[in-house]
């Protein structure tokens, strides 16, 4: 399985941005954003107070960086040539980004912000206060849909998160602590991983592996976004699992609910429940569909058992070099999208479209627990591609 994007697709999302470029009336097109500059340059960096910033030209690729990142970015074939400031607010982050652009002759250019974003207490000046500034947002749309390189990553991550979540269930048992089998399983996953590729692992983490695997438990899991608890597992508590792993900066995700030693009645009745509104969402999705409608087809399901009060978010998301990508499944997309204050507007509704990769993850959550499984779907020419694939079955969640 590959490990790495190839370095073509570096090459044909460079050609896009400088074919868009070369449609608009701009000199140049800059980057802030980490993300967007490791999607176009493969240069992925922390952001912080810091500011990088890419500049794309119709013939030259360069970037500005705080001193200390100077070293990792030599070498670089993509990128012509690397300007620095000492740090910041001692340098001038900015002033040298315009100097930058002065030299390439820019007068105006299309970025993805006015100058770089507010993080750990940045407070710079905006980027047209030096030339004249228009945003755009090619690289969040060039995102949406993935090519088979990196849907080919992502499912490389499914794998390694489906064995770390095999990990965590095998280490559950009562009277464990979810933090202790939450960090050995991700241990495990990390080192078995690691173990396996060698050097065709490329370097992404500081400090922790590559794989991670943990659940909320108990009361908890009634919150979608809840904490570990600091209490030893009992028998009957329900668990909500997560794993990913990260491979060349793309992640899968994995979540399923488990129960330790036993499922009480209410619980296998919202399992039943939840486990068949991810599969009416799954069915439902396809090249062409609104992602609206996915995420109707689950609320219709809801409104029908009687527990739309148990709902508490959408039914998923794209998924890729960020945790959270849209387009999201939501019934509310198309008029966000639009920008418009009515309910819906079908017309111009996001579609699902083939590489585009979503994880899909209905959720109903009571007073004293949650239900949620989450898979990662890729959408074909034809259909869909489940590239996570841990049971979703009660008895295969029920850990004795």
């Amino acid at each position: 399985m590959p490990t790495t994007l190839p370095a073509g697709e570096y090459r044909d999302r460079l050609a896009v941005v400088r074919d868009r470029l070369a449609a608009s009336d701009a000199d140049a097109a800059v980057y802030f954003g980490a993300t967007s500059i490791e999607y176009l340059t493969g240069f992925h960096h922390i952001q912080t107070e810091r500011p990088v910033c890419l500049a794309v030209s119709p013939d030259r690729v360069e970037l500005t960086v705080p001193r200390l990142e100077v070293e990792r970015v030599r070498g670089n074939p993509r990128i012509d040539a690397v300007h620095d400031y000492f740090d910041y607010p001692g340098g001038d982050p900015l002033e040298t980004v315009a100097g930058v652009l002065d030299e390439l002759g820019v007068d105006s250019v299309l970025a993805d912000a006015d100058g770089a974003p507010g993080a750990m207490g940045y407070d710079g000046p905006a980027l047209s206060e030096f030339v004249d500034v228009e945003t755009q947002s090619w690289v969040a749309e060039m995102r949406e849909a993935k090519s088979d390189a990196e849907v080919a990553l992502i499912r490389e991550s499914a794998r390694w998160a489906n064995l770390a979540h095999r990990y965590l269930a095998a280490h559950t048992e009562p009277g464990a602590h979810p933090v202790t089998v939450s960090q050995r399983a991700s241990m495990e996953g990390s080192r078995a991983m690691l173990d396996a590729l060698g050097d065709e692992y490329a370097v992404r983490t500081r400090g922790d592996g590559p794989v991670h695997a943990g659940y909320i438990s108990g009361e908890e899991t009634a919150l979608p976004h809840g904490h570990t608890p600091n209490e030893r597992l009992s028998v009957g508590d329900v668990l909500i699992t997560g794993a990913t792993a990260n491979v060349d900066g793309y992640y899968s995700e994995l979540e399923r609910t488990m129960f330790v030693g036993e499922a009480g009645d209410e619980d296998e009745h919202y399992f039943e429940l939840m486990c068949e509104a991810q599969q009416l969402a799954i069915d439902a999705m396809g090249p062409g569909v609104p992602v609206s409608h996915v995420d109707q087809v689950v609320w219709d399901y809801f409104a029908e058992q009687g527990v739309t009060d148990l709902a508490r978010h959408h039914v998923g998301h794209n998924i890729g070099m960020d945790g959270h990508e849209p387009p999201y499944v939501d019934r509310g997309w198309g008029a966000h999208a639009a920008g418009d204050d009515t309910e819906m507007a079908p017309d111009r509704d996001a579609v699902m479209e083939p590489g585009h990769v979503y994880t899909i993850e209905p959720g109903i959550y009571t007073a004293d627990a949650g239900y949620r499984h989450s898979d990662t779907i890729a959408i074909t020419e034809d259909g869909v591609d489940w590239l996570t694939y841990y049971p979703r079955d009660l008895e295969g969640n029920v850990i004795r």
